[in-house]
């Protein structure tokens, strides 16, 4: 999916502020101002074989009453989830571009087998919504979340970080929507717990590109 996020533009700066500070504004800006989908994935094939609609469809459990403590900030370096084959061992930094104020995503070319982290935001296993982008496929052939189908509620997303300690993610909600239905308050809105959100792309090919998000939200439990 050589895709961008849609605008989401980046407050105006007033002086020096804090990290969390940052993080609160510019997540706010994205809440209020923009749809926050991935808008582009897949395109047209080199030769490649694209996978077909993955049908992942949406689902959800309560939440949990309690999380594991949020831990302190560190970034990550990768990403494994058994249930869908995944295990890198990069991850690439995303920050929203300044000029068009959309969030970038691993370059298609070099990296489609690599997630991507949104640096403005939390990194993974701090209090808040740590925000990762993945994807499905790209005009070379499916990509890092291939198997995204495979992976149901309860299953584990465990990102390793520069401090050695590992963040644990249990998935308890999966959502497959529309792009234009995207829910960007759900997904970029502040939490009283250590979150993650999981971005990839799903649905029919249409015009080159896919149709939908899957999203996947999971909270800290090691």
């Amino acid at each position: 999916m050589p895709s961008t996020l849609t605008p989401a533009r980046r407050p105006r700066s007033a002086g020096p502020r804090s990290a969390r500070t940052r993080r609160v504004l510019v997540t706010a800006a994205l809440a209020a101002t923009a749809t926050g989908t991935l808008a582009a994935c897949g395109g047209a094939p080199t030769g490649a074989k694209l996978p077909p609609d993955p049908k992942v469809g949406s689902t959800a459990a309560p939440a949990a009453d309690t999380t594991a403590p949020a831990l302190p900030r560190s970034k990550p370096t990768g990403m494994k989830i058994d249930a869908a084959g995944v295990d890198a061992k990069k991850m690439v930094d995303l920050k929203v571009d300044p000029a068009t104020g959309e969030l970038g995503v691993p370059n298609a070319d070099t990296d489609a087998d690599n997630p991507g982290w949104w640096t403005e935001g939390v990194t993974p296993g701090e209090k808040g919504p740590s925000v990762l982008v993945a994807h499905f496929d790209t005009k070379h052939g499916p990509a890092l979340m291939k198997n995204v189908k495979n992976i149901k509620l309860g299953d584990l997303i465990e990102v390793p970080r520069e401090d050695g300690k590992t963040a644990k993610f249990k998935i308890r909600e999966i959502e497959d929507v529309n792009k234009k239905d995207f829910p960007t308050a759900k997904v970029y809105g502040d939490t009283a717990r250590p979150e993650l959100r999981l971005l990839t792309c799903g649905g029919e090919i249409k015009d080159g590109h896919r149709t939908n998000n899957v999203i996947l939200y999971a909270d800290l439990v090691a």
